[in-house]
């Protein structure tokens, strides 16, 4: 294996690449984020062509990403972690300017929750990254695939895959139709199910509605929640949709017993603000009832489809 390498970044500021003694997390440009709280990486180096090592850290209590008794690191603290990893390598390791928009179109992750306890310092993971399959475009990257495996001292903890795109402002304003955070009106909030039937302790971070027909629920979007819409954007995060299964899953009297440890997450199509999304449990994913794939809905369109594998507590 070739020697460590430090990533080239923006002028923004230097990454710090030493494993060990981190003293500060990335720019918060470099991963989407617009509070430096929600930044969670605190450095990267190359290993290899197309390699990383990428290192974190995890708060010991969160609203949202560590569990209401805050003994265990959530599902999706993992994805918003892998997220992350993608969206600094992409700016500091494949030349893709900041201001670029990226889309998330696939997600895959594998927990095991015994492991993702919360201790007594903050958890520091270590995700050892490899990019495949780089799209490129006019001969400059437009998109890649990339695998994770996240570390806990020498323990892994998860694995996932992401398959991510990006493109220029410009074209993205065309994409989008001139749709943007300032122009898309925002539907009202429904109400909210109970936090403890969803495994949340704050009405705020629920967002599942009532159910209005067996397997069916609105999903609650609430621009002004300050994990989920870190920053003003014109659709509903991805990061949303993923909560919403796993809320799905502890609202169903079948699976809301079972723990879920693996999410296959597709995304078909921007979820718009201004139309309700309703998430649906559509059908067992195995034999043994082991699993549940939850889909969301807008109009006549799946805009997002998850399959949620399950084991017994």
């Amino acid at each position: 294996m070739p020697p460590s390498r430090p990533l080239a970044t923006t002028p923004l500021a230097g990454l710090p690449t030493a494993p060990d003694g981190m003293t500060a997390t990335v720019p918060r440009q470099l991963v989407h984020r617009a509070s430096v709280a929600e930044t969670f990486l605190t450095g990267a180096v190359a290993t290899g062509a197309d390699s990383f090592d990428v290192f974190a850290e995890w708060p010991r209590t969160h609203q949202l990403l560590v569990s209401p008794d805050r003994s265990a690191y959530q599902p999706l603290l993992v994805a918003e972690t892998v997220r992350q990893a993608g969206t600094l390598l992409a700016h500091t390791a494949y030349d893709v300017p900041l201001g670029h928009h990226f889309v998330l179109r696939e997600l895959g992750i594998g927990i095991r929750p015994d492991l993702l306890t919360v201790g007594p310092a903050p958890a520091e993971p270590l995700l050892r990254v490899t990019v495949t399959d780089v799209t490129l475009r006019g001969g400059r990257p437009a998109g890649f695939r990339y695998a994770a495996d996240v570390l806990l001292g020498s323990t892994s903890v998860a694995t996932a895959r992401v398959a991510a795109t990006w493109t220029s402002e410009a074209v993205y304003r065309r994409l989008r139709g001139g749709r943007s955070a300032a122009t898309v009106p925002v539907l009202p909030l429904p109400p909210g199910l109970p936090p403890d039937a969803v495994g949340r302790a704050s009405a705020a971070d629920v967002v599942l509605a009532p159910a209005t027909a067996p397997g069916r629920r609105q999903l609650r979007v609430d621009t002004g929640h300050a994990v989920f819409f870190d920053h003003p954007l014109d659709h509903v995060p991805g990061m949303l949709l993923l909560e919403a299964a796993c809320q799905v899953l502890a609202a169903d009297p079948v699976s809301g017993g079972r723990t879920p440890v693996s999410f296959s997450c597709l995304f078909h199509q921007y979820a718009e603000l201004d139309l309700p999304v309703w998430m649906e449990r559509t059908e067992a994913a195995g034999p043994d009832g082991d699993g549940v794939r939850v889909t969301a809905r807008q109009k006549d369109a799946t805009v997002f489809e998850c399959g949620v594998g399950t084991e017994g507590r």
